[in-house]
């Protein structure tokens, strides 16, 4: 009785090789928890974590790009000290941050829908500026509207108190992580060229 052993892939290394992408942008946005700055005007602090959003959507497209931020909440969710500020746990997901926490895989994947138009991977220098900041714009609605909800739901705000410490008090943040988006993406493609 003869014996043959042949090689199986348990995992296609294009799986492989997304899985690890994926496991990297969720790492970015841990790393970029870490970088908080207080907002006088809201009880939540001005964090880099959205520009992961951004990039993750941007450079992994819509369906890995949400499953990195699937990834990063299921670490955080787990003890790794990944939301803001190093702080971990549940707790998280269901405090007055949660509604923001819970829009990020949803704003990627929207992310990487308008820039790749759908769920194909496209070459990003074809990409114009208006598309790639409309779809970060996209993506800061998501964020925006289930974080404002989540924070009017946990400290019981109305809504126009709400929207004013939940979206309009970052504004400007958002405008800075946007432009410097744009930047990475772009140096990435000159430097690329």
């Amino acid at each position: 009785m003869a014996t043959s052993t042949e090689s199986v892939d348990l995992v296609g290394d294009e799986a492989a090789t997304n899985l690890a992408r994926a496991a990297l942008f969720a790492a970015l946005v841990g790393a970029f928890a870490y970088v908080t700055f207080p907002n006088p005007v809201s009880p939540v602090s001005v964090t880099l974590q959205v520009l992961g959003v951004f990039l993750a959507g941007i450079y992994l497209g819509p369906v890995w790009g949400a499953a990195s931020l699937v990834l990063y909440l299921a670490a955080g969710a787990l003890g790794a000290p990944v939301f803001q500020g190093g702080s971990a746990g549940v707790g998280q997901l269901v405090g007055q941050s949660a509604g923001y926490l819970w829009s990020y895989p949803l704003a990627a994947a929207v992310v990487g829908v308008v820039v790749h138009r759908g769920v194909g991977l496209r070459d990003l220098d074809s990409v114009g500026l208006l598309s790639l900041v409309g779809a970060m714009v996209a993506g800061t609605v998501v964020i925006y509207a289930l974080g404002v909800a989540g924070l009017a739901l946990v400290l019981s705000l109305g809504p126009v108190e709400a929207v004013t410490v939940g979206a309009a008090a970052f504004l400007p943040a958002e405008a800075l992580k946007i432009a410097a988006a744009v930047g990475i993406v772009r140096s990435d493609a000159v430097a690329a060229a």
